[in-house]
């Protein structure tokens, strides 16, 4: 009985990576592929801890990692990361048994902050953000790694540049990959950058796998209650671009490129490090 179900994980997940590469191959593959090209992620001798939280995202992340270590033009090395921050059983049985089919070697670390951040009033998923990136670094570099991936997507970018803009005044975006300030040496890259998250859901719906949406002790309730409403400034993006994607579907393309495309000399003032610039400074210069 364990024989069979074992040759049943293998055919799975061989379906699983085939898909990658053949049905999902223009609407994840590539996209995926050019995005660690363009924004030169990865190099030769790299090694990179794969973070998985335990939804869709991370853990596609890792098995296009993993098929990218296989058949790239250079050596790298993986690592795959799970840091259970307090999960109930349920939530981490259930990251452990897609792992499996999915053929994802997790190494699993436990840390106690939902424990720490649970009687925080303001802001607990910033706090509770920033220190399980913190843990993360610390935990993948004495693994070796040099890098961390996240599982950050195209429409996460387009969602963040909304937000700064409607919430918090300023033209901002997350970008695709980052120095870390406080652990020299190591950097975080999010390869998924131009991928976009309905095309994830497809592939998660296409092969039956049901991942953690939140496994956040405050928000736990959300996956079971279908009627529960999010009212998080995240999920509001989410549904003022699915209203620009009725109206055109070039607006979220757009969004994107608005920040590539900024020409500072209309800008009336911006901020580089430290130092502030505005237009008047030299306006009478020109």
């Amino acid at each position: 009985m364990g024989k069979v179900k074992k040759e049943n994980y293998v055919e799975r997940y061989q379906e699983i990576e085939r898909s990658i590469i053949k049905k999902y191959r223009k609407e994840i593959w590539r996209p995926f592929v050019l995005g660690v090209q363009k924004y030169d992620m990865i190099q030769e001798g790299d090694r990179i801890a794969v973070c998985i939280s335990g939804g869709k995202d991370s853990m596609l992340l890792a098995k296009l990692l993993q098929e990218l270590e296989r058949h790239g033009k250079f050596h790298f090395g993986l690592e795959f990361l799970v840091m259970d921050p307090g999960y109930n059983p349920a939530n981490r049985r259930r990251i452990e048994e897609n792992a499996k089919i999915l053929n994802i070697p997790i190494h699993i670390f436990e840390s106690d902050i939902f424990d720490v951040v649970v009687d925080i009033k303001e802001n607990p998923c910033y706090l509770c953000a920033r220190m399980r990136r913190g843990f993360l670094y610390a935990h993948a570099r004495e693994l070796g790694c040099n890098k961390i991936a996240l599982g950050h997507h195209f429409d996460d970018v387009i969602e963040t540049i909304l937000m700064g803009m409607l919430y918090g005044g300023q033209m901002q975006t997350m970008m695709p990959k980052l120095h870390s300030t406080n652990f020299e040496g190591m950097e975080l890259i999010r390869p998924m950058y131009l991928v976009h998250e309905e095309a994830i859901l497809d592939w998660a719906r296409c092969h039956d796998l049901h991942f953690l949406q939140c496994a956040c002790r405050f928000t736990e309730a959300y996956e079971v209650d279908e009627h529960g409403a999010n009212n998080s400034k995240r999920q509001e993006m989410k549904e003022l671009i699915q209203r620009f994607r009725r109206i055109s579907p070039v607006i979220e393309k757009n969004i994107f490129r608005s920040v590539e495309n900024v020409n500072l000399d209309t800008i009336i003032s911006y901020k580089q490090g430290n130092n502030v610039h505005h237009f008047l400074d030299d306006y009478d210069k020109r």
